[in-house]
């Protein structure tokens, strides 16, 4: 029997990118609640209670609630939100992180999917950290634009209604300046930092598309690396993936500009070592789809590990 899949709010943003990608799939049953019972609480817990998995596409409230509402009757979850990511018994959903995470997340019942930038940004640091290159204290900077979408149904509308009151009219802006941003927890859990790094995060007049931008200077890092120790780590821990790769040094060399839509419309991420050798100086960066990797096609693959596919 095919599994039944249940997607807890699935007319926002990331939950409409997941159907999309799910909608036409033999090998599970995907749940859809009526629309005018959306508002009905019995029948959202019963569709929770019935899934095999509930993908959450929720506020961090909200979700706590499904969870609360369905986690005895053996659902499974894939929780999109920022609630559980940190949490120690949520398996968290980059399966690309380290050794054994695939199979963690295929035999967890509480997955936490990664936010978009700190995709990008543990897709960088946590293997440099994990090989012993990256000091668990260096002070990090990391640095990020997106693409609007990720800010959801209500930036969507400031950035393409021109007309409305609270309409934003810059063709980019930083934002979280005062340097809390949501993701900064979940990088410093996962990449097993001791020193919160600053993060300084943008949005640029374009749907989708990221870049997470970390610039490390060799001579602050774990035995003075060359910048092709650097590249050959990454390259090393990724080394056979489907998902992310590692663009060679010498693509990375002649490119004048990177372009943060190259990898829309994709489930992948691609990753450069850049500068030049003997500058003792690198930027690593990484660019990926927000709503791909970044967040809807990232839940796919995480139900595709917990289904078995």
């Amino acid at each position: 029997m095919a599994p039944k899949i249940f997607i807890d709010g699935e007319h926002g943003t990331t939950g409409l990118q997941i159907v999309s990608r799910l909608q036409d799939r033999a090998d599970i049953e995907l749940m859809s609640m009526p629309p005018e019972q959306r508002r009905e609480a019995d029948v959202r817990t019963k569709f929770l209670r019935e899934a095999d998995i509930a993908i959450l596409c929720l506020p961090d409230d909200a979700a706590r609630e499904a969870v609360a509402l369905a986690a005895d009757a053996g659902t499974r979850f894939i929780d999109a939100s920022t609630a559980h990511r940190i949490h120690p018994d949520w398996a968290f959903g980059f399966a690309e992180l380290c050794e054994g995470q695939a199979a963690r997340i295929a035999a967890a019942q509480f997955v936490s999917n990664p936010g978009c930038y700190s995709t990008g940004a543990l897709a960088l640091i946590a293997p440099l950290v994990a090989a012993g290159l990256l000091p668990a204290d260096y002070p990090l900077t990391i640095n990020g634009v997106s693409g609007y979408t990720g800010g959801g149904k209500q930036l969507i509308a400031q950035m393409e209604n021109a007309g409305q009151d609270d309409a934003i009219t810059a063709a980019y802006f930083a934002y979280a300046l005062t340097l809390g941003h949501k993701h900064v927890p979940e990088i410093v859990s996962h990449a097993g930092l001791t020193r919160k790094p600053i993060f300084t995060p943008a949005v640029g007049r374009f749907a989708q598309g990221m870049l997470v931008s970390v610039p490390l200077h060799l001579d602050l890092m774990t035995g003075i690396p060359s910048m092709a120790q650097v590249h050959a780590s990454l390259a090393a821990h990724y080394a056979g993936s489907a998902v992310v790769e590692v663009a060679a040094l010498s693509d990375a060399a002649t490119l004048a500009r990177l372009d943060p839509e190259e990898m829309t419309g994709t489930d992948r991420m691609k990753l450069y070592v850049c500068g030049k050798e003997g500058a003792g100086q690198v930027n690593l960066v990484a660019s990926l789809d927000n709503l791909g990797k970044g967040a809807s096609g990232a839940a796919v693959q995480n139900l595709d590990l917990m289904i078995g596919e």
